[in-house]
């Protein structure tokens, strides 16, 4: 019964490792087409926006590589640190690009 558990515990460890992999990877990706998108875009809403958005992915893509050091590495003081900043870096990130892309969308329904 409990190699069943711990079958289990690894294929569920397995499941949510290749699912951060995926949010990782995702918002990577994201992140750089959004990028892109805003270099090119001569309205400074829009380019505001797609930054916005940009810095948001960013933010997931931080969270997800802390969460993902977590799953993978042990519990050395060294690992925490690292784990811990990105977490902090993400989260400000998310949060900053929720605040900005809010301001953005504002002052552009205002203009129109």
């Amino acid at each position: 019964m409990t190699m069943l558990k711990e079958c289990r515990y690894s294929m569920l460890d397995d499941i949510i490792r290749y699912l951060l992999f995926a949010v990782l990877a995702l918002s990577c990706i994201a992140a750089a087409l959004y990028s892109i998108n805003a270099r090119r875009k001569p309205d400074p809403l829009d380019r505001g926006i797609s930054l916005a958005l940009m810095n948001i992915c960013m933010g997931i893509m931080l969270v997800a590589l802390a969460f993902i050091s977590m799953l993978m590495f042990s519990g050395s003081t060294p690992a925490v640190i690292v784990e811990a900043a990105f977490l902090v870096l993400g989260a400000f990130n998310i949060f900053a690009g929720l605040r900005s892309r809010s301001f953005y969308s504002r002052q552009k329904s205002a203009r129109s």
